[in-house]
C-alpha cells in the first residue's frame, strides 16, 4: 500500500500509537489500515456413504479437486457462505450438519472453517468454478490430485473419523511456506 485511500496521501508502514503491530498509516488524515485474515468457508458435502468434490476451473490449483470452498462475503454468515460455495461450485443445496474443522493458516492469513453437510438430493453439476463435480467413496478419494492441505487434512480427519461414525470439531494450525 502506498497512498491514503482516505485522503491520497502517502502512507508509513509504522506502530500506531497504542497498537502493537505495524499497520500502513496516513501521517495526514491519521487514518489506520488494518489487514486482517481472509475466511474461507466450506462444507464436506455427504450423500449416502460419499463425498462431493470439484475439480477446480480456476487458479490457483487449475485441474485439482477439492471440497466446495471459496472466501466468505461481507453481509453473509459462515453457514451461509459454505452453502453457497456448494451451490456455485457443486450446483447442489445441503442441510449444515456441525462445524467440523477450523485451519489457522497465519503464513498466508487465512482462516478455513469447514462444516460437515447432507446434500439434499442426489443432483449436482459443476459451476462456473468447477470442471467437474463427483461423488467419491472413502477409498477412491484422489489423494495425489487434491488443490490445498486444509483440504487434505479435513478429508483424512473425515475418513478417520467415518468408523466411529463420530463427527467431532477439529482445529489445526497449518504452517505454509511463503
Amino acid at each position: 500500500m502506498n497512498y491514503c485511500s482516505n485522503c491520497g496521501a502517502r502512507v508509513t508502514f509504522k506502530v500506531p500509537p497504542g497498537d502493537e503491530r505495524k499497520r500502513y498509516v496516513c501521517d495526514v488524515c491519521n487514518t489506520i489500515y488494518y489487514e486482517n485474515p481472509k475466511v474461507v468457508v466450506g462444507c464436506i458435502p455427504q450423500w449416502e456413504d460419499k463425498v462431493l468434490l470439484c475439480r477446480r476451473s480456476i487458479e490457483p490449483r487449475y485441474g485439482k479437486w477439492t471440497l466446495p470452498a471459496g472466501y466468505m462475503e461481507n453481509g453473509e454468515t459462515v453457514s451461509e457462505g459454505a452453502k453457497r460455495e456448494v451451490l456455485e461450485e457443486a450446483g447442489t443445496q445441503v442441510h449444515i450438519i456441525s462445524l467440523y474443522g477450523l485451519y489457522n493458516l497465519s503464513s498466508i492469513n487465512q482462516i478455513y472453517i469447514i462444516f460437515l453437510a447432507r446434500m439434499i438430493n442426489d443432483n449436482f453439476s459443476p459451476g462456473s468454478e468447477s470442471l467437474d463435480a463427483r461423488l467419491f467413496d472413502r477409498n477412491e478419494i484422489p489423494w495425489d490430485e487434491l488443490a490445498f492441505i486444509p483440504i487434505q487434512d479435513t478429508l483424512r480427519q473425515y475418513i478417520n473419523d467415518w468408523p466411529s461414525g463420530k463427527f467431532p470439531f477439529h482445529m489445526t494450525d497449518i504452517t505454509l511456506e511463503k
